[in-house]
């Protein structure tokens, strides 16, 4: 199951979704993300779910990988369900013994659900359809501005794009090492909730062994490769905006701006 986190793989392609400059998918998914904290109804969700269903076509990304993607973090997202639903006071549709189920409770628990499919769907599109040397360089041009005020640009965002790649990497080492102490006698299915989190202790010393290793041989590497951080470094292939990333980040922001209006209306 830990395999089947998306969110920092790179899905391979030449669809027009993998082209757009990667300045305009960070901040397409930005407003992405701060736009569903503005929906309050069902209604909007339609076009929502319409913008990534479209984005999944124009991407050629199999809906199964996305689908796949969403798997591990079902838990989460049934836990934030089920207490939004028990914890809202409102109109009583059931009661359950001490567990109450209001009207309200159960809109709100279905908005936290689908606003965490989407955050993290969202998130994941961006990763499949943006390969992580484009990634840093859209982070570290969308952070030069802030360059004037002492901020580290291209360092931040080396460090970013690191990370986000890092958690596949990561969550196929643990992958190993549980499989490595299961056969030999470990036990992380049984168990209640706590019990189960307790066997996974064992995990977290090579867990931070292998990820201290990785980032020791990172550095060996950027450092053969006489690597000194953003000043005076140049890029063979040169951002530049074309008149259909400009056309897409405004038909984006009218999309986004009529989404977040729903609220109003």
């Amino acid at each position: 199951m830990l395999k089947d986190i998306t969110i920092g793989q790179y899905f391979p392609g030449d669809t027009i979704v993998h082209r757009l400059d990667p300045r305009i998918k960070i901040l397409v998914i930005m407003m992405f993300i701060i736009s569903l904290f503005f929906v309050d109804s069902f209604f909007p969700y339609i076009f929502v779910v319409g913008f990534i269903l479209l984005t999944i076509y124009l991407s050629k990304i199999p809906i199964k990988v996305i689908i796949k993607g969403l798997k591990p973090l079902m838990f989460i997202i049934l836990i934030t369900f089920f207490i939004n639903m028990f914890m809202t006071k409102g109109e009583v549709l059931w009661e359950i013994g001490p567990l109450v189920i209001t009207n309200e409770g159960l809109t709100r628990a279905s908005f936290m659900a689908l606003r965490l499919i989407f955050l993290v769907t969202g998130t994941s599109l961006l990763t499949l359809t943006t390969s992580p040397i484009s990634l840093t360089d859209g982070i570290e041009e969308l952070l030069t501005p802030f360059t004037k005020i002492g901020l580290p640009s291209h360092e931040l965002a080396m460090m970013m794009t690191i990370a986000l790649r890092f958690i596949p990497t990561l969550l196929e080492e643990t992958d190993k090492i549980m499989k490595a102490q299961m056969a030999r006698g470990a036990d992380f299915e049984s168990g209640n909730i706590l019990r189960r989190a307790k066997n996974l202790v064992p995990l977290l010393v090579p867990l931070f062994v292998n990820a201290f290793r990785r980032a020791d041989e990172l550095a060996i590497a950027m450092e053969a490769r006489c690597y000194r951080g953003g000043d005076g470094r140049t890029r063979l292939n040169v951002l530049r905006f074309d008149k259909k990333d400009i056309g897409i980040f405004i038909i984006m922001i009218l999309f986004f701006i009529f989404i977040a209006s729903t609220r109003f209306i």
